[in-house]
């Protein structure tokens, strides 16, 4: 590009901002860690889980069904973004939440130095924390 072509002015409105929040303190030595993940039909997603560190997301494709500590479950469209703290919160579902097309999402880690990215929650630590769960919607049969 020459001194003589003009420059675009795209750049100027090109950034839209998905989503902003404020993570809780970020150790020292912390890395982050962007991954892909996707979910066949109907595929309820990894088991109750927490990440070392907060975790933003967006939905490529499909619906994901997300419920986080605290938080009542949603449905998270494609083209929408999401965020968890991350810590001791635990992160219930990320399964697909359609039965006829695929889930695909990314999500942008912040990893604690030394810990795992991913750590599953057994059953007797769910049970000794189901009144932290938000109330359950009633299910159709």
């Amino acid at each position: 590009m020459g001194d003589t072509e003009p420059r675009s002015n795209a750049w100027q409105t090109a950034l839209t901002t998905l989503q902003e929040a404020e993570p809780p303190f970020i150790p020292e030595g912390a890395h982050a860690m962007t991954v892909v993940i996707e979910y066949p039909p109907g595929d309820p997603g990894t088991p109750p889980h927490r990440h070392s560190g907060p975790a933003f997301g967006y939905v490529l494709e499909g619906e994901m069904l997300l419920e986080v500590e605290g938080s009542p479950e949603r449905v998270v469209p494609a083209g929408q973004a999401f965020w968890e703290p991350g810590g001791d919160v635990i992160h219930y579902q990320d399964g697909n939440n359609r039965d006829d097309v695929p889930l695909r999402f990314t999500v942008t880690m912040l990893c604690e130095p030394g810990k795992p990215m991913l750590t599953l929650v057994d059953d007797d630590e769910l049970a000794q924390r189901k009144d932290r769960r938000a109330p359950r919607p009633a299910r159709r049969d």
